[in-house]
């Protein structure tokens, strides 16, 4: 076997827990920012509830 055939097949047996890893570090991410980063992620997350002049640029009749 090459090690690229070796390599796959370990790849294909631990699938489950390499995106297990992914997920938990990309939460632990998202969950535990820095205080500069909490403040922009803070600011984009506020973005839809900005009041605007005119939202919809709807006309009434």
């Amino acid at each position: 076997m090459t090690i690229l055939t070796e390599l796959s097949e370990i790849a294909r047996a631990f699938w489950g827990l390499w995106l297990m890893i992914l997920f938990v570090g990309i939460v632990a991410w998202a969950m535990w920012p820095s205080r500069k980063r909490s403040e922009a992620m803070h600011d984009a997350a506020m973005i839809p509830f900005r009041d605007d002049d005119d939202p919809a640029n709807i006309e009434t009749r």
